[in-house]
């Protein structure tokens, strides 16, 4: 069975910024996917699952939780697809999504300009 978590996505937004959270999201992907495939697939997800703290994950869980996120309907998730699913599953994160946006465009934006 899957346990109960604490949503820290907000908390760790605030204290890394957007550039900063998309990283973190990134290496969450990493630590998920299968190597082979660069993809999460369900049984990448049951195998790693644990490093997160997830662990007795039923093959259904883990189907479930991958057909949330695929929003391209290949049976897995690409990073894309992890890091919206993850700001989707925030609530916290997805009240302030608009400026967190705001944030990483105006820092992409004072880039360009130096």
């Amino acid at each position: 069975m899957v346990q109960d978590f604490e949503d820290f996505l907000p908390r760790l937004a605030e204290k890394l910024g957007a550039e900063g959270l998309m990283s973190e999201l990134c290496n969450g992907f990493r630590m998920l996917m299968d190597p082979t495939t660069m993809l999460i697939t369900c049984d990448s997800l049951k195998r790693n699952a644990a490093a997160l703290g997830l662990t007795g994950m039923s093959d259904e869980e883990a189907a479930a939780m991958v057909r949330v996120g695929d929003l391209d309907g290949d049976g897995a998730l690409n990073q894309m697809e992890f890091c919206v699913l993850m700001v989707r599953l925030s609530p916290g994160l997805m009240e302030r999504s608009w400026s967190f946006l705001q944030e990483s465009l105006s820092s992409r934006s004072d880039q360009f300009q130096k």
